[in-house]
């Protein structure tokens, strides 16, 4: 994945009410491993001081898988394709790595059906625009997600595999929801 080709642009106005272009670039804050991985768009409180300031706080913050009480995160993240050849002690040593190094450890409650399984306070509205994956639920799943498509996630435990050729890359809003 070149994440540098991924551009985030965000606006706000001038001290004359004008509005302008405040970031043109890559992402504030990215971790990835091998093809998987997540990039920080933006985040920002729920209130209008802190959504109308300049700031980009990401800048300042630690990457963090969960938005803050009373904030909303907006991230590009990719699924890499899913190594069949992999024993599950594999899997879940990446996964226990990359959900310990976006501080969400806690997040994953029950891992029994994939060690991807992972679940936050949050709504996130998640919307493919790469590649083709499964959404995995305790209970079923949602089979061969294709560009265009969107998930509307509440707060339940999930998991996303990639079983086809290619990296996925998909857009996320998050937004606390405890």
């Amino acid at each position: 994945m070149d994440w540098q080709s991924l551009r985030r642009i965000v606006t706000d106005n001038n001290k004359e009410g004008r509005s302008r272009v405040l970031i043109d670039g890559a992402a504030a804050k990215l971790v990835a491993l091998e093809e998987a991985g997540l990039a920080e768009i933006w985040s920002a409180d729920l209130d209008e001081a802190r959504l109308l300031d300049a700031k980009d706080h990401l800048a300042d913050a630690d990457l963090r898988l969960e938005p803050d009480p009373g904030s909303v995160k907006v991230r590009w993240f990719t699924i890499a394709r899913e190594d069949p050849a992999k024993t599950i002690e594999e899997l879940e040593a990446s996964a226990a790595f990359g959900f310990g190094a976006v501080g969400a450890g806690h997040c994953r409650v029950d891992t029994t059906r994939h060690p991807a399984m992972h679940k936050t306070q949050s709504l996130d509205v998640i919307v493919l625009v790469k590649g083709i994956v499964d959404l995995l639920l305790d209970d079923g799943e949602a089979v061969g997600l294709k560009p265009g498509d969107v998930v509307i996630q509440r707060a339940t435990n999930h998991g996303w595999v990639n079983r086809g050729d290619d990296t996925a890359l998909l857009v996320a809003v998050l937004i606390h929801a405890a």
